[in-house]
Order: structure tokens, then sequence, then C-alpha cells
């Protein structure tokens, strides 16, 4: 083990109390917190949640000296607790003493750089004390402690952070950190795919669009496939590689990043084109418990659900969210995750290729990680739901587009259609054409373009190039649609919408369709042969902002037109790629990391 070394410099004494929100178990919050320092480090140590005979704590560690490639942290609990399990660090104990070492990759902090650990344990019921002191690589953590009272035990049956059997939840070697973040632009949050629950990526306050330029670009440890969140002037992200961000909305800096386990490689996979598969959905941010939601694919096909604290980036929820059918790593998650009454809703579908024992379906638990529900399309193979902006909400019904079944004739399987979920996940409506065999045949289904909210109607397309108008409260059934538009728009990914018109991600390029009151749908402009924008729009500024994923291109376009009104080069980005507007803002994940673009 390297020897943790003091900087040259004179550092300063810090002694800092950190207060982290307590997971809610059986309906009663529980936090407990403390934070000693010395010159050269700080560790911040938290019990996350508590239940009779049981905790889960969480320990930060910050380093205020010199770079460090290794770490050594000790401490001593005098009330009998013991380690039971720990993630992110190995952990031994000898009667009160811990020793905990660092895991082979996180064991580099750089100056001012964080890493955190880990793990749940046994008390006795009686108490439960925060440790007086810290050793971190043989010196002294000699700062004062400081906590909040002891909290009771939760009752109800306890619900530890679980150790997955795939790599756990691990702060990453932070590039650069920002201990104080500058006043970020101003803006509204965006906290979810396209700004909320009814997908319409409209950010009706983003300033008007001026001269675009590129305000920074944040290289991360690999490609950004969901939309970046905005939460408070603070911008997140997740990778590929398994890993969360906090980034500094001024200068793109990481203010925090915790990596959560080992992404799977594709070779490992029975099909796919995503290498190497981590984090693939758009996060959703709960400001009830301040926790940002995510979906890790890990080693061995492992789905997991981690509630990460959006300000220190401490994990809190860990739990395994497996789909209720099929094989587990047949499965992408790839549909933005959805909030909804403080509940987490989870869709899979399959990877590229169509592979494997797959069967579309969604899981919902509570932010706790608790009361597990799940909804099983009712085909015996693929009906994927994986459009990337997940459900459209209505009221407390979701709407989901579903992909080719196996069942090209006979009975009809519950595939290639738009269907309705309950809070509970039970089917209540649905709509498929009236040729869903053919469409299932031919892999034309309506699978990969997110139902759309446009006035009294739904707006679903897929890959058949047709739009289906239907009404909401009555999709139709077999068959039912009002009306259809049958103009060669292969959609994919999520759409944006701004009173009665719709903008598509067509393959083709950029389009805009307008539906009348009576249901009637009607192309109002095709982009230029010049726009190969295929990514899912938003809309903002007076501005319609497309991405040219392949090309690397951010366009903006007249909403009316079509017309280019400006564009800037951003880098390659994945499939489906879509702008978050916010302030005078673009923020778009890229195959490197997070572009900022002003102007918008």
């Amino acid at each position: 083990m390297g020897a943790f070394t003091r900087s040259r410099t004179r550092l300063a004494v810090v002694a800092v109390a950190v207060a982290v929100a307590g997971t809610v178990l059986a309906g009663t919050a529980v936090a407990l917190s403390a934070q000693a320092a010395t010159a050269g480090c700080s560790v911040a140590y938290s019990v996350a949640s508590q239940w009779s005979g049981g905790f889960t704590a969480n320990v930060n560690i910050t380093n205020l000296g010199d770079p460090v490639t290794s770490w050594t942290l000790t401490w001593s609990y005098t009330a009998g607790q013991q380690i039971t399990q720990a993630w992110n660090a190995t952990t031994t104990q000898s009667g009160g003493q811990v020793t905990a070492r660092n895991m082979s990759y996180n064991g580099s902090i750089a100056t001012n750089a964080s890493t955190s650990f880990g793990f749940n344990g046994s008390w006795n019921n009686s108490s439960n004390p925060t440790p007086a002191g810290f050793t971190l690589n043989g010196t002294v953590c000699t700062g004062g402690v400081t906590s909040s009272p002891t909290p009771s035990p939760t009752p109800g049956s306890p619900t530890p952070i679980s150790a997955s059997p795939s790599p756990s939840p691990s702060s990453s070697p932070t590039p650069s950190i920002s201990p104080t973040p500058s006043t970020p632009p101003t803006g509204s949050d965006w906290t979810t795919y396209h700004k909320d629950n009814a997908r319409d990526g409209n950010a009706t306050d983003l300033a008007a669009l001026s001269t675009l330029s590129i305000a920074w670009n944040a290289a991360l440890d690999g490609n950004v496939y969901g939309q970046p969140l905005v939460v408070g002037g603070r911008i997140y992200a997740a990778t590929e590689n398994d890993t969360v961000y906090e980034l500094n909305p001024t200068n793109g800096a990481v203010v925090w990043s915790t990596h959560v386990g080992t992404p799977v490689a594709l070779s490992t996979l029975p099909c796919g084109n995503i290498n190497p598969l981590g984090i693939t959905s758009t996060m959703v941010y709960d400001p009830a418990t301040n926790r940002l939601f995510a979906v890790a694919e890990t080693t061995g096909g492992i789905h997991t659900l981690f509630g990460f604290n959006a300000t220190t980036g401490a994990v809190e929820v860990q739990v395994e969210v497996e789909p209720p059918l099929g094989t587990p790593n047949a499965h992408l998650q790839r549909p933005a995750l959805t909030l909804l009454n403080g509940r987490i809703y989870i869709a899979f579908g399959g990877l590229l290729g169509d592979c494997a024992q797959y069967v579309g379906s969604v899981v919902s638990l509570t932010t706790a990680g608790t009361a597990r529900q799940s909804y099983a399309v009712p085909t015996t193979r693929e009906g994927a739901i994986w459009g990337t902006a997940g459900p459209a909400v209505m009221g407390t019904t979701q709407l989901y587009s579903v992909g080719n079944g196996e069942a090209t004739s006979g009975a009809y399987d519950g595939s290639d259609s738009v269907i309705a979920l309950s809070p509970d996940l039970q089917r209540t409506d649905f709509f498929a054409p009236t040729d869903w065999a053919r469409q299932n045949a031919g892999d034309a289904d309506l699978g990969s373009m997110s139902p759309a909210l446009v006035g009294q109607f739904v707006y679903a397309d897929g890959k058949a190039g047709i739009g289906y108008v239907l009404r909401q409260g009555n999709l139709g059934g077999i068959g039912g649609q009002v009306s259809q538009l049958n103009n060669g728009c292969r959609a994919f990914g999520g759409s944006a919408v701004s009173g009665n018109t719709i903008y598509l991600p067509c393959s083709s390029g950029p389009r805009a369709v307008t539906i009348s009151s009576t249901g009637t749908a009607t192309e109002l402009w095709r982009a230029p042969t010049g726009v190969p924008a295929a990514g899912s729009p938003t809309i903002g500024g007076g501005a319609v902002w497309w991405v040219d994923y392949n090309g690397g291109v951010l366009y903006a376009l007249n909403p009316s037109t079509g017309a280019v009104l400006a564009q800037i080069r951003i880098g390659v980005a994945p499939h489906f790629a879509s702008p978050t507007l916010s302030g005078n803002r673009a923020y778009i994940g890229t195959n490197a990391g997070v572009t900022a673009v002003n102007g918008a």
C-alpha cells in the first residue's frame, strides 16, 4: 500500500458535519452522519438506514493533500457493531477495530477528489454511535466529530442495501473536482426524459436562440446514451461504464462521480451493439428524497436499480430489478425511467438482433426499493418495450409502445401495440394495427418510438412508416385508430410536441405533423435533405433542436418550416441522442461524455 503523503503546502484542518438523508423504511426515515478530518484528508461517515439488528452505512473519503494511488482507512467501533457485507472496499475486523482497503478500480484519489464505499452491519439495538475518529494511510484524522442523535430502529422487516454478486458501487477516480461550484446559468429543471412525464420535450422558458458556441466538453469514462438531467442548476449524466456524475454547470468539471460496477462486455452477450453495456436509459430525479435513480447492467447481465444522493453521490438504494420473464442478460433496459407517485417504473426490451429468450416488461418499486410489481407482454417471446422516451403519462396512466412479438398468425399476442398501464401495472387499454401479424413478421412494429400526447389524442409511429392517431382514454383495440398517416416516417426514439404539432424522429430526417381537432394528421414539413438528423428532438427558444448523431452536429430548425436556423459540431453521439434544454444551454450526451452548447 502506498503511504498517504501530506502536501508540501500548508493545509487547513477541516471538520465538517455532513447530513445524509436516510432511506425510508416502513414510512420512517432514519439518518446519522459525522465527519472527521485532518490536514490532508476528510472522512464523512453516514448511516443511510437502520433497522432492528442491522444498518447500512456509507463512507466518503476526500483527499485534501497530494494524490494517492492506494488507501487504507481504519476506525474503531465502541458498541459491538460488526460489518457483515461491504462494497467498493475490502474490509476486515478484529474486535472493534475495522480496516477498509481500496479495490483495484478506486485506489487512486487526486487532490480534492473523493471516493466512497459502503457496507451493511449489525448492532445491538441499544446504541450505534459514530466512530470517534479515522486513520488514513497511517495518518490520524484529528479533527472533531459531530453527529445527529442516534435514530430508533425502523419497525418492520429489515431492508438492507444488498451486496450484489456483481461488482458493487464505488466512486471512480475523478479527473477534476469543483469543491465550490460556480453560479450556474439560470434555467428550469429537467428531471426526467424530455423534461416531464408528458415527454413533450418543450422548454417554454428557454432563452431565445442566439449564436451557438461550445461552452464546454466534459470527457467522461464512457458513452452517454441517456439525456443529461438538470436539477437546481446541477448537471447529471450516466455512462455505459456504469458511472454517474454531477458536473459543474459553468465549466463541466466533475463535482462527484460514483462507479457502481463493471459493465457487460458485448462478447459475453447473446447479441447486441453496445459495448460495454452499463447505464443506457435516462435517469430520473426524485425531489422528495433528493435521489437520482439509474438502472445499471453489470457483469453477468445483472440489472440493478441505484438511488444516489444527488448532493453527495452516495448510494442510498440498491436493489436488483430483473424482468419477470426470460433470461436476464437477453434484456436491455433502454427506456427512460419514470417517477410517478413515489414509485420508479423500469421498462425492458431486447438486444439488437432480438436474440435469446426475452419478453418485454415493466417493473416498478417504491423509491425505497421495495414493494415490487411487474407487467409482462402476454407473448411467448419478444414484445420489447424499448422506446427511449419511456412512457407518456396521462394522469396516473402510462402509455408504452410495444414491439413485434413472436406470433405472426392466429390469436393476437399483445405485441405491436400501444398499451395503457395502471399504477399497479395492469393493462387497462390498448391499440394494435389491423395487420399486426404482418408487421410482426416483418419487424415493422410500433415499438421503436414512444407514444406522444397531442391534445386529446395519442400519436404512435414506428418502423412501418405509418402514424396512427388514437383517442386518449379509448385507444381503440385492434384497428381502432381515429386516423392514420402513411408518410413513410420510420420513427425511432422520442418525439417533441407543441400545441397540435408533433416533431418526429424519422430515420430519414426531421419531420413535423399536425393533428386537427377531429384527429386528422397532416404532414407540415420535411427538413432539407442536407439535414440528416435522426435524433430525438426537443423544443425551446424559438427552435426545434435535433442531433445528427452519426455526423456529430446539433441543428436548430424553424418550428414552422424546418429551415436550418443554426448548427454546431458537437461530436459523434449515441443513437437517438436528444438535447436537454435549460437556461441558455443545450446539454447533449455524446460518445465522449457531455457537451454544453451556449446560445440555446
